[in-house]
């Protein structure tokens, strides 16, 4: 069997093969928790800086959670993202207004549905831990695990002959 997949990636190679996937922006699964009480839903996110951001209401019960407990895990088709949600506060206050900006160009239709409240907050996930599933050239499953704080990799190939 032929593995076409280079299983010494660096973990600069690993995170921006993560990124490339993701692309500018993709709705996710985020999943997060109170007190032992797991909820999930979708979330328009976009990546940049090698973070995801969301926004949300201040008010609403995922962030509450959010508040409460900063673990979570987002997911999207092979990417899953375990890391710490941070609050940046309103999208009206940020500096630069980068997000503001992108989520105009890249998620219009909810730009133009939600981003004029006053109580909507940037979220920004540092990932931690992420798990990749692929498939390679010779169409042979495999694994990317990438750590955050050791900045380790490891392939691991799923499909044997």
């Amino acid at each position: 069997m032929k593995f076409s997949v280079d299983k010494s990636l660096s973990f600069e190679q690993a995170v921006k093969i993560m990124f490339e996937k993701l692309g500018d922006w993709k709705i996710m699964a985020l999943a997060s928790s109170k007190d032992d009480y797991v909820m999930v839903r979708n979330v328009s996110c976009l990546f940049y800086d090698e973070r995801i951001y969301f926004k949300t209401d201040r008010e609403f019960r995922k962030t509450q959670q959010l508040f409460a407990n900063p673990h979570v895990a987002l997911c999207w088709s092979g990417v899953q993202v375990e890391g710490l949600a941070h609050n940046k506060g309103l999208v009206v206050d940020e500096p630069d207004r980068r997000f503001e900006k992108l989520y105009k160009q890249f998620l219009w239709g909810s730009y133009n549905k939600y981003s004029h409240e006053e109580t909507e907050i940037i979220i920004e996930v540092e990932p931690k831990f992420v798990e990749i599933w692929d498939t390679s050239e010779d169409n042979y499953a495999y694994q990317i695990f990438i750590d955050f704080d050791k900045r380790s990799v490891e392939v691991k190939q799923y499909d044997h002959e």
